[in-house]
Order: C-alpha cells, then structure tokens, then sequence
C-alpha cells in the first residue's frame, strides 16, 4: 500500500513499531533523537513509551518521566506551530478494568490500572487539553496487541504471545494463566504502521481511534494452533495467575474497530497469517 503525503515528523522511532514505522516511510520520515523535544514539520507522530506495568517493582519514576514529562517537553516546543497535528500513539490499557468489550473509543468509563497504564490514559488527556488550549489538532490511536518479527523486548511482560509462540518454537512447555481462557486482539505491525499513516491522510483531526483486528481472539486456541503448526512437543500447563497481574491485567479485551473501519482502513493479515510469520522467523533463527 502506497500513500503520498508530506514529511511526518516522528519521536521515538527506534522502539518495535516506530522503527518499522520508519522502514516502511522512510523517504516520507524525519526522525528526531531522543533528546530532540523540537518539531521540524507540522505532521507529527509520537511513538515515545515505556512498555509495560512492571516498572513500578524497580523504578517508580520511569513511567512518569517517559510517558509524561518527555511528552510536555515536546507540547511545549509546539506552541509556535499552531498548524501542526499531534497524532499520539497509545494503546489498548487505558481502557483498563472495563467490563464492556468491544472497547469503544467514545466509552469515557476508562479504568486503567498498573503505572504504564494510568500514565499512557494521562497522556491521552493532557493532549486534548493542550491542543484545545492553543487550538493544535490531534490525533490518538489506541493499539491492540502488536505482534511481529524484529520485536526484540518479547517476555511474559510485554508481548507475551509472541514470547510463548519462541517458545513454542523450543519445544518449551507453555504456562498459562485462567488456562488459556482469555480473549485478546491482536494486529500485525505492517497494519498498524499501515493503518496510521493512512489515518494520518485521510481520518478527521480531533478524533480517538482504535487500531487492531476488532475480533475477539480466544488465546488457548491460538496457542493449540501455534502447537500444531510449528509441531511442537510443548504441553499446555495452567497456572495460577499471580497476585500483580490481576492487579494491572484485564481478562478479556478487544476493540471496536468500527471508526478505522468507516475511514477505510482494512487489516491485510489475519491471525492466521501473523502466527505463521513468527513460526517461520523463529524456525529459521534456531
């Protein structure tokens, strides 16, 4: 899928999406290091973020200062650009306990637990109310499970799937919390980085969007497939989910994909498809 369009202006691309992001645009991208909070054009996207809820064990602060005061650095350089739209990169954990799956976009009972969470639904806010204060459109887009090869920060924290898939791969033995029974939707990175750029061009300012698949995917049964397909020796062991995760962790959670569906945008790869590209890729990298 091609798309034209003028230089975007991204923070924080060497992460897993924002560096796949780059690839794929690369001729359209101007990437800001680090340590840049200044805005070289009025299209800007803005990847920079800690990972998960699990910082709060070794670093109280890490969430707050990445998530939060890095952000305001950047804002505050865009008072001088009052043409520039802000198109925020956050995800599906703002939600938070929250009982009514699919997650909607206009569902204002956000609920977020865990400090990568609560900072990533604070961003959420301080953007509109800086971009309604000094008149700066805006964008935020609320991102599934992402999945791919090239994510290198996989674990049982972050991008747990991905993780059991390797795993899975090594004949390892697959421990599950609630035994597997759990619903989640995922989205390939191509889509995602896909599906911004195409909102970027064609959706409304001002708006909240969810990206993913917008199904509800029961985790056992993509599990058994990863078994079958990759003709694993690994049994399924249920576990106990610790005190921690019910602590920061939901259940059951997918999106409504409605908006990005009305703006035209379509997955191209299936659950299918995503599972078997990481076989492949941790197959060849035994």
């Amino acid at each position: 899928m091609k798309y034209n369009m003028e230089k975007i202006n991204v923070f924080g691309g060497n992460g897993f999406i924002g560096s796949r992001f780059c690839e794929m645009f690369g001729d359209q991208v101007i990437l800001n290091d680090r340590d840049d909070y200044v805005p070289q054009t009025d299209n800007i996207l803005y990847f920079i973020s800690t990972i998960d809820n699990y910082n709060i064990h070794t670093d109280l602060h890490v969430d707050v200062n990445t998530n939060l005061t890095v952000l305001l650095n950047v804002l505050d350089h865009l008072k001088s650009r009052p043409n520039a739209t802000f198109n925020f990169v956050s995800s599906w954990f703002v939600y938070g306990q929250n009982d009514k799956t699919p997650f909607r976009e206009d569902d204002l009972a956000c609920n977020p637990t865990g400090f990568y969470s609560i900072t990533k639904r604070c961003a959420e806010q301080l953007i509109i109310s800086f971009c309604n204060t000094y008149g700066i459109k805006y964008r935020i887009f609320r991102l599934a499970n992402v999945l791919g090869e090239g994510d290198g920060k996989i674990s049982k924290k972050k991008n747990a799937l991905q993780f059991l898939i390797k795993e899975i791969v090594e004949d390892q033995d697959v421990h599950l919390y609630y035994g597997g029974n759990v619903l989640r939707d995922y989205i390939y990175v191509d889509d995602v980085a896909n599906a911004m750029k195409h909102c970027i061009i064609k959706a409304p300012v001002n708006e909240i969007i969810n990206v993913g698949s917008g199904k509800p995917y029961l985790f056992l049964n993509i599990i058994k497939k990863d078994i079958e397909l990759a003709n694993s020796k690994s049994n399924i062991i249920e576990i106990e989910s610790t005190h921690f995760h019910n602590v920061v962790q939901v259940k059951n959670s997918y999106l409504d994909t409605t908006k990005l569906t009305n703006f035209g945008y379509q997955c191209k790869y299936s659950i299918d498809d995503i599972v078997q590209k990481l076989i492949d890729y941790y197959e060849s990298k035994k």
